[in-house]
Formats: C-alpha cells, sequence, structure tokens
C-alpha cells in the first residue's frame, strides 16, 4: 500500500506534465537553453523562427507563449492558471480540444478555460459558449471564457487557460511579441525530425538555444521535475522507504517465525536435509506473504487513490502496468527477505539449535 501511494503521486506527476502540452503539437520545439521545463527559461529572440523555416524540410514555425497568472474568484479562493497564448492562424499548432475553438479567440480579452480547474465546480463551466460566456477578471483585465478545455491541474497550476497571442501580450505587459517562450516547427517528413533537430543545433551553435523534438522535451521535463525538483525527489524517495519497510516488516515476520521453529527445522538438518531445502521453505512463505499481502494493499491503494483524485483534482490512476510492476517487485522484496532470515540457518550446528 505504500509503494502503490507514492507510485501514484509519481504517477500523477508524470501525468501531469505530459497533459500541460496538449493544448499544443508540434513536430519539433525550439527553447532557451536555461529552461527546464515547459514554464520556465528565458525567452527567445522571435528572430529565430525566421531562421528556423531557412532550413529546408521546415514547413510551418508558429511563436508559443507561456505564462502564469492568479484568478480570484468571487469566494475569494485563489486558482492559479498556466496561460498558453498562440497565433490564431496557427491551427497547425493547436491540440484536438483547441483546434475547433481557436479561430473564436481572434475576439480580444476572450479566453478557453479549464474546467477542470482545481476548485472549480465543474456544473458551472458545463454550458460555458460563445453564446453563454464566462466573464471574469485577471490581471486587472475583464476575460470572457468563450470555450472550455478538459486538461485538469497539475503541482505547479491549478488549471489551463488558452488564448491568443494578443490577448496574451494585453495580460502580460512586460512581455512582447517578439519574445516567446518557445518555438513550435511542422517538418514536412516526420521521420526527417530527428536529422532536421541536428541542423538546428549546428545553425544555433554558440547561441543559448536548445531544440528538440516534442517527445523529447516532454521526456526531458518528466526527467528533470522527477529528480531535480524537490517535489519528484521527495516522492522518489518515499517509493524507496516504501519497498525498505516492507523489506524489514516481511523479514522481521518470517525471521520470527524461523525463529520459533528452531527445533523442527534443526530435527530436518539433523537427518540430512541440505539448506536449500530450508531455503524453500521460507521462500514459500515469503511467497505466500507477498501474495495475501498484495491483495488488501491493492484494494486499499485504489480506495485512497479515488480520494487523493477527488481531494486534489489529480490524475492519481491505477494502471494495469503498475498493479503488475508492484506484484513482481513485492515477490522480489519478499523474496530478498526470506533470503536474509534463512541465514542464520546455513552455518547453524544442529547439537547447538537443542
Amino acid at each position: 500500500m505504500l509503494v502503490f501511494v507514492q507510485l501514484g503521486i509519481m504517477g500523477a506527476l508524470n501525468g501531469t506534465i505530459r497533459t500541460s502540452y496538449t493544448p499544443f503539437t508540434a513536430d519539433i520545439i525550439i527553447s532557451s537553453n536555461d529552461g527546464n521545463t515547459l514554464a520556465d527559461g528565458s525567452p527567445l529572440a522571435r528572430r529565430t523562427l525566421y531562421r528556423a523555416l531557412a532550413i529546408d524540410g521546415v514547413v510551418a514555425a508558429a511563436p508559443l507563449y507561456i505564462g502564469k497568472l492568479d484568478w480570484r474568484r468571487p469566494d475569494g479562493s485563489v486558482a492559479s492558471l498556466q496561460v498558453i497564448g498562440l497565433p490564431i492562424e496557427a491551427e497547425k499548432f493547436t491540440g484536438p480540444q483547441v483546434t475547433p475553438l481557436i479561430r473564436n479567440l481572434a475576439v480580444a480579452d476572450t479566453a478557453l478555460i479549464d474546467r477542470q480547474t482545481r476548485g472549480v465546480d465543474t456544473a458551472a463551466l458545463a454550458g460555458v459558449g460563445p453564446s453563454k460566456p464566462l466573464q471574469f477578471e485577471v490581471n486587472d483585465r475583464t476575460i470572457n471564457a468563450i470555450g472550455t478545455i478538459s486538461i485538469g491541474g497539475g503541482f505547479s497550476a491549478d488549471g489551463i487557460m488558452v488564448v491568443s497571442d494578443q490577448t496574451f501580450l494585453s495580460l502580460f505587459p512586460n512581455r512582447i511579441s517578439g519574445t516567446p517562450s518557445h518555438l513550435l516547427l511542422k517538418v514536412s517528413d516526420l521521420a526527417q525530425s530527428v536529422a532536421l533537430v541536428r541542423q538546428l543545433q549546428d545553425r544555433f551553435t554558440g547561441e543559448p538555444i536548445e531544440v528538440h523534438t516534442l517527445d523529447e522535451m516532454i521526456a526531458k521535463d518528466v526527467r528533470y521535475q522527477t529528480t531535480q525538483r524537490p517535489t519528484g525527489v521527495i516522492f522518489g524517495f518515499g517509493v524507496f522507504m516504501g519497498v525498505l519497510v516492507g523489506i524489514v516488516i516481511v523479514y522481521q515476520v518470517l525471521s520470527t517465525d524461523v525463529a520459533d521453529h528452531l527445533r523442527e527445522y534443526a530435527t530436518l538438518k539433523a537427518v540430512g536435509y541440505p539448506h536449500r531445502f530450508f531455503l524453500s521453505i521460507v521462500f514459500e512463505e515469503a511467497l505466500v506473504l507477498a501474495a495475501m499481502g498484495f491483495i488488501p494493499g491493492l484494494i486499499l491503494a485504489m480506495g485512497i487513490y479515488q480520494v487523493m483524485s477527488q481531494a486534489t483534482g489529480l490524475p492519481v490512476l491505477m494502471s494495469p502496468e503498475r498493479a503488475l510492476m508492484v506484484f513482481a517487485g513485492t515477490l522480489l522484496a519478499s523474496t530478498l527477505s526470506g533470503a536474509l532470515a534463512a541465514r542464520r540457518l546455513k552455518g547453524a550446528d544442529p547439537a547447538d539449535l537443542f
């Protein structure tokens, strides 16, 4: 159960990182080299976009603007929103939820709001549309939500809001159109993406720029947030501690059982049974403990996942792959505990055991 809960939180972290990329799409993404995630890093010079378009095989490019602001709701609560700004003509670069609605954002101060924003009543956003906009204020500007998307909150923001590049610049007056957060590229042949990444890297050698395929960028983001950010490190350490606690508990149970039956083991050893026979007995007990403990642990973890998901709005979900992985790990940890518990029998003298 301990391992399941920690893995569930880690999985939610990875899931929210990946879903934050779903409002847009690209074959290649260009970013500043001082950024490790989608939301951080210095802005780029827009002229980089035109230099990238000069590469044979790059057929389209679009600027991507990323910001974060607080939405103070009428009840006094505050939701942090990750704001994504895209040109309305950049339909090639929008995700499936945004594409049908992107042209509606041509009107100033309109937005697509995440109906799964943490702390917001989803029923209140269910009917939001061009004919029934939701009006609210952020950064001293009145925004009209004329559509909704379904992304969900994460560890860095409670939800996502998609706007046009012009509305983005009005919400963040310290930003200018010539300094996008990232550049999105489309290529003529997807199979040539990796080769084009190398060409672009060569083109920008010596400049503070990194070029990745979108999948590489997502993997880099996940890797950084799970191994470098405090949240990921803490939950990763929690998984390790869960495994360690499990090994110790199983070892204590098996060691106590071995101590309680030393006379029986001594008798068997005296009549000639080899040590591997005793190992097989202890291993069998360890596997029984693992199997019998896994079932209630899985049931409890699924209940905890549901409670956590409802309370936090995070995608804490049980997957078959995770269940199988934990079961295999439980068997391995129990076997290791059994081997440690059986060590005291290997060198013991039957006479001393009596």
